[in-house]
């Protein structure tokens, strides 16, 4: 069986099964819409968290990042795990105790406000949203390239895969397709990482085959920072961040993973309030088995990659760059005119290519981009860098299918329980508890389905148009929460001083600021410059959630010593939720 075949076998056996679990965990009820019952035990709550974490940016996009970036991506893998430890010890005890069923909820009860709660109703909105459109770009780019469909219609086909079983199914199916879907793109991880481990050093396990000798005897880190110096590169575990960027991103990722309502939303399933932090542990496990082999991924896709392109001839060029250019995602153009593809600094065309249909001396696909004066000839989206690994490395058909299932899986999983907090938070936080709270809870689930259908129709326009290569956009997600819920949630857990109209105006600062900025540098409307050099304080827009979230604190401080206080029923209620 062919390569097509076994992806077309593998990536439908892994539909059908979870259309299955969708259909057998079929909710009946609001309560196991919104949080499964709440009957989900800790080692599947932390299976179901890890697939829902570990997203479309952690399976696709991170390994590709950490490949082009260096020792500047560690803090992706410091940030997106260091939240969990924030998540266990601060956070999901004690949501878990209060017993609702989202994010909304707490605060709306907590800040004793309708205002408060419409307030983190469009934050969580805000937030899933811009991290969605990395979820649903990625499901485009696996659908093009191994079900041989345009981006467009590869995003079609997940947003329909996405709907019959979040809005089946809800939590309580979402969950356990989740289970389900973390088996497989773990499997898909680690299989090819084995391989090309194995085939560099001779070592099968990944972490420790980046810092062993291959068989030039050299370590794969040095030759690897070898071969990028020679080509006019900073070297790879070298940095190019400034310390304080660093710092501001890696604290952003985690306040943000802390503060990030689909993961926070799954403490709410488990039985008992012990159950939430026995489920941020074993989440840590799973999600750490990706995350500690993602940089020997990386590191192995960016020699693999230039060893395969740089000064070969584009005749001699292996298969798998003229089938990524086929659906734009690699793009190749000869300045020179000697018909070798030259790789080094620099961006080889004006942006993303833009390619004509004629095709050039070499069968090339032209370009319309105005070209650029640096020497680099090749672009490649960092985004394919997993999903071509296999293909770069020449691994078993079977191999690459699996990796296709994998990447599907990890951007659904992701794309299913934002869709959910959305749908439950439009549903049961707007609808119910603040505009119509005389509904019965058939409309409620009702509801509940519809906001789900129209969060996917929106998902799916962000998924053909997204801002930004995945992880940055996931990245600007972060930000977001960490700058808006993350302050309200802990400041209503541990200062039963804080009153409603500090905790709203902090709302609402800390999301302007760290908003404006990022709309600012960002977008193509301003025409600012998104380099260092422009930065506040030198954080780029990935880590001013930072800022955003002292402006948070300093906001909701300095307004609630200047309004009523806190009423003792509030307090109380604090209390009960910090007792042990």
């Amino acid at each position: 069986m062919d390569t097509q075949a076994l992806t077309y076998l593998f990536v439908g056996a892994s539909f059908a099964l979870y259309i299955g679990i969708a259909i057998w965990s079929r909710a009946g009820s609001t309560s196991e819409f919104y949080i499964a019952g709440g009957h989900v035990p800790p080692i599947a709550n932390g299976m179901a968290t890890a697939a829902d974490w570990m997203s479309a940016a952690s399976f696709i996009s991170m390994a590709g990042i950490i490949a082009f970036s260096g020792y500047d991506a560690s803090v992706y893998l410091m940030g997106w795990t260091g939240g969990y430890v924030l998540l266990a010890l601060l956070l999901a005890p004690y949501l878990r105790k209060f017993g609702q069923f989202t994010v909304p909820d707490f605060i709306g009860e907590r800040y004793y406000s309708r205002v408060a709660r419409v307030v983190a109703v469009i934050c969580l909105i805000i937030i899933s949203f811009t991290y969605i459109a990395g979820q649903m770009r990625g499901v485009g780019v696996v659908f093009s390239r191994f079900l041989e469909l345009p981006i467009a219609w590869g995003v079609v086909v997940g947003m329909g895969i996405v709907f019959f079983y979040a809005v089946l199914g809800g939590m309580k199916g979402i969950t356990y397709t989740q289970v389900a879907q973390y088996c497989v793109l773990i499997f898909a991880y680690l299989v090819p990482a084995v391989f090309i481990s194995f085939m560099f050093t001779g070592n099968p396990i990944p972490q420790l085959g980046l810092g062993s000798a291959g068989v030039d005897g050299v370590t794969i880190l040095k030759r690897l920072d070898g071969a990028l110096v020679d080509l006019g590169f900073t070297a790879f575990t070298d940095g190019t961040k400034s310390k304080i960027d660093l710092f501001a991103i890696t604290l952003a990722l985690m306040v943000g993973t802390a503060g990030l309502p689909h993961v926070i939303v799954r403490f709410f399933t488990v039985p008992k309030v012990s159950d939430a932090r026995k489920s941020a542990g074993y989440a840590l496990v799973f999600i750490a088995l990706l995350y500690t082999t993602a940089p020997a991924v990386g590191a192995f896709a960016r020699l693999n990659f230039i060893d395969s392109v740089h000064e070969k001839t584009y005749a001699a060029a292996p298969e798998w760059v003229k089938t990524w250019e086929d659906i734009g995602l690699i793009a190749w153009t000869d300045k020179n005119a000697d018909g070798v593809i030259d790789y080094g600094p620099g961006a080889p065309f004006e942006g993303r290519p833009v390619f004509s249909e004629a095709r050039g001396a070499h069968g090339e696909r032209l370009l319309s981009n105005p070209a650029t004066i640096n020497a680099n000839e090749i672009f490649v989206d960092r985004d394919i860098m997993v999903l071509a690994n296999p293909e770069i490395a020449a691994l078993p058909g079977w191999v690459i299918a699996l990796v296709a299932a994998g990447g599907v899986a990890a951007a659904l999983s992701t794309a299913a329980g934002l869709l959910l907090v959305i749908s439950t938070a439009i549903s049961h936080d707007l609808l119910k508890k603040t505009f119509r709270p005389q509904i019965t809870e058939k409309t409620e689930l009702m509801a509940a389905r519809l906001s789900a259908v129209a969060a996917i129709l929106v998902a799916g326009y962000l998924g053909v148009n997204p801002p930004g290569f995945v992880a940055q956009v996931v990245a600007l997600a972060f930000g977001l929460a960490a700058c808006s819920l993350f302050p309200a949630i802990l400041m209503g857990i541990f200062f039963k001083g804080m009153n409603r109209e500090g905790a709203v105006a902090g709302m609402i600062g800390g999301l302007f600021v760290t908003l404006s900025y990022i709309i600012y540098f960002k977008s193509p409307w301003f025409g600012a410059v998104n380099t260092a050099d422009h930065w506040l304080f030198g954080i780029s827009p990935e880590g001013f959630g930072v800022v955003g979230m002292a402006v948070n604190f300093a906001v909701a401080f300095g307004v609630s010593r200047f309004t009523a206080p806190t009423p003792g029923a509030v307090r109380a209620l604090v209390d009960n939720i910090r007792m042990p």
